[in-house]
């Protein structure tokens, strides 16, 4: 897939230029067109830029809710890196840091943000993100910069504006004016450089969705944001630009503090502006005129995030305010997939525009946005077990009071975009650490602390990983992890230990077996057999604490899509696990349970390592199981191998992999070449969208077992 380079389409982003910290060679950060993201930085260039370190993440706009989060880089080689991804189109702002507190900006990357010195940003291109993208060169409008002398600070101060295309000083109409603000801890460039208003505003002006206007981007970080509007920036807006004087053709909106801000003018000057917009901002409601209110107010809009937001509550809380003095309003909706993000206030912005100086369409909220009906409260602190999860997906962890002295604590989960690790910030709550995330996808999800850069348990939650002793697990049901859910109490099969010497390991050593409901060990007909393996690092548990083998075959067994079968799960731990497997396993497998010798009626997966073994085992002896399956591995060794012994004792050979980020997946695709070559039949149906991780064996599995024993 060919990569584009970041930095390309980014000059209005690099409006301010930051000096690099270490000169690279390649960009630290590149994109191909399936929005998967790839961060490499030589050890070299890590070492010069951040001194001795443990680790590195990626911190941005990567997590649930497109929240800010901490995406890992592993070393490889010489290099740390990582593939992310697919991401959904948009801006994406990052930085880098090493050991949690030596941040630094991607030399790389020439685009800036002038108010976050040490972050980058990087556009993903696609159609849900089309009004984000450049128009054609040409066809936008301008950006200038305002410089006037302010009364409140008494110094020189700087505003952005965008005129529309055509823009005309001349004009006998003078054109109206919208003054957007950013928020606490931001500038006046933040609009252009992270919020594409630029972008924003060529695209609605192309498509005829916007009134022509100009819009002023005015700097809020003043003691008297009032005074410095209305006696400053809108004083010398207009005596700059070719706008109107008249209340009604004058527009104030703005994020977080901007939406303060745009508030409080609104209820202690109320008729200033006659279209107001407050997105993610909120304040109590003082002692008000509401009829001067209504009267001098064409458009009053409200927006929010889901419960991340900040402002999700104090919204509801006013909300309810201006209904009880009778103020007009109109809500845009719980948006339920931001949070107090520059992806909501993009969208924010977007819906905002095209109600200006016109006629809008409706005042309803925005498709798919959801009512607010009350206020988002957490449990009590110290409330057992953790994680809390609502109806609506959103969860909540809570740490014990042992590490109220810690510096820095994340949770760390697959919650990426298919099923990656991705930390989350946790913050101090008392003598505790709390995070909420979300919505997340129904399915099954693990995940572990970090403290101060230690992996640890949430002993909070009774769950366990018996191969990751910090590991923590939980379940979101839904229709799309419907195969993944318990079914109902005594109608599944049943997972028994089966316990035996092993001749290879000179140990006692375990297996799970899973027999399907009806089992019947005197059956005359044997059951068919399919010997399923974990990866390295795992073990025989692994399978039903974190594969939810159990569940998927007791689902596809009730749905009619599974033949009978009994499910053996070994210790793949061997130093030969051909001999393991041949020896031990099957044999100890046959002696227990009802199952048949007959290798037509037999099967082996495995995933990565295990997967790997299986087709050490496929091989070194063909026909032995006429159904091979291997979930995230690759062929190996072409010499020796006898092809068509392969072809004429195997029924199916499936091969998987995840997609870009599963680890293997080049080298997966490189075996796909050598099993042409050899002339190997086989079947592979594209990437399973995951990484190298449960989310996407799960699905291999779920696809997997209904093909078994049903051909040939």
């Amino acid at each position: 897939m060919a990569a584009l380079l970041l930095g390309a389409a980014m000059a209005v982003a690099a409006l301010v230029a930051a000096p690099p910290a270490v000169t690279a060679e390649t960009p630290w950060v590149s994109v191909d067109e399936n929005g998967f993201v790839t961060f490499t930085i030589s050890a070299e260039e890590a070492q010069s830029t951040f001194g001795d370190f443990s680790q590195i993440v990626a911190e941005g706009n990567f997590g649930p809710s497109a929240n800010w989060a901490q995406w890992g880089l592993t070393r490889r080689g010489s290099n740390w890196t990582s593939v992310m991804g697919p991401l959904e189109p948009g801006l994406y702002y990052y930085q880098f840091t090493a050991d949690d507190t030596k941040v630094v900006k991607d030399p790389t990357n020439p685009t800036s943000v002038a108010s976050e010195p040490e972050w980058s940003t990087f556009f993903v291109p696609g159609d849900s993100a089309g009004l984000l993208a450049d128009v054609p060169e040409g066809q936008g409008g301008a950006i200038e910069t305002m410089t006037y002398r302010s009364t409140v600070t008494r110094g020189e101060r700087s505003a952005l504006v965008w005129t529309p295309p055509g823009y005309d000083a001349g004009r006998k109409e003078p054109y109206p004016v919208l003054y957007l603000q950013h928020g606490g801890g931001q500038g006046y460039r933040d609009w252009v450089e992270v919020g594409r208003a630029k972008q924003i505003f060529d695209n609605l002006t192309l498509r005829g969705e916007m009134e022509p206007m100009v819009v002023v981007m005015g700097d809020g970080n003043v003691p008297d944001f009032q005074k410095e509007l209305l006696r400053n920036i809108v004083r010398e807006a207009r005596h700059d630009y070719n706008i109107s004087h008249s209340p009604s053709e004058q527009a104030l909106a703005g994020l977080s503090m901007g939406g303060f801000q745009a508030l409080s003018t609104l209820f202690e000057r109320p008729g200033e502006f006659a279209y107001v917009g407050s997105f993610a901002g909120s304040r109590d409601l003082p002692r008000v005129d509401a009829e001067k209110i209504n009267e001098g107010t064409e458009l009053l809009r409200l927006y929010t995030g889901n419960i991340t937001d900040g402002a999700y509550n104090r919204t509801y809380r006013l909300m309810q305010q201006l209904d009880a003095a009778g103020i007009e309003y109109q809500f845009d909706g719980v948006n339920p997939d931001r949070g107090h993000n520059w992806n909501a206030w993009q969208e924010n912005l977007i819906d905002f525009v095209p109600r200006l100086f016109r006629d809008a369409p409706d005042d309803g909220p925005s498709p798919g946005h959801l009512p607010l009906e009350s206020e988002f409260t957490q449990p009590p602190a110290g409330t057992t077990p953790t994680p809390w999860i609502t109806d609506d997906r959103f969860v909540t962890f809570e740490t014990t009071t042992e590490f109220k002295d810690a510096q820095h604590v994340t949770v760390w989960g697959n919650w990426a975009p298919g099923g990656s690790w991705i930390r989350v910030e946790m913050s101090r709550v008392g003598d505790r650490w709390r995070a909420t995330i979300g919505p997340l996808k129904p399915g099954f999800h693990h995940y572990r602390l970090i403290v101060d850069r230690v992996s640890t348990k949430d002993t909070s939650n009774p769950t366990r990983v018996t191969s990751e002793p910090t590991w923590s697990t939980f379940f979101i049901p839904g229709e799309e992890a419907r195969l993944l859910a318990d079914v109902p109490e005594g109608q599944g099969g049943t997972v028994e230990t089966m316990t035996y010497h092993s001749t290879v390991a000179g140990a006692e050593r375990t297996a799970y077996v899973w027999t399907p409901p009806g089992y019947d060990p005197d059956r005359a007909e044997p059951y068919p057999v399919f010997y399923l393996q974990h990866g390295g690092g795992q073990n025989y548990t692994d399978w039903i604490e974190m594969g939810r083998a159990k569940q998927i075959l007791d689902n596809h067994f009730l749905d009619g899509n599974l033949e009978p079968m009994v499910v053996v799960m070994g210790n793949g731990n061997s130093s030969n696990f051909t001999r393991e497997l041949l020896e031990n396993i099957v044999p100890v497998s046959l002696e227990r349970y009802n199952v048949s010798d007959d290798p037509a009626r037999r099967a082996l997966a495995g995933l990565s390592m295990g997967g790997g073994q299986t087709f050490t085992v496929l091989k070194t002896h063909p026909g032995e199981f006429a159904y091979i399956g291997t979930f995230s591995a690759g062929f190996g060794s072409a010499t020796g191998v006898d092809a068509q012994a392969i072809n004429d004792g195997t029924t199916l050979l499936k091969v998987y992999v995840g997609d870009p980020t599963d680890f293997v997946y080049p080298g997966f695709m490189s075996s796909l070449a050598t099993m042409d070559q050899l002339g190997i039949d086989y079947v592979f149906d594209g990437p399973t969208p995951g990484p190298h991780g449960w989310d996407a064996w799960q699905k291999n599995l779920i696809d997997f077992a209904p093909l078994l024993f049903r051909q040939g």
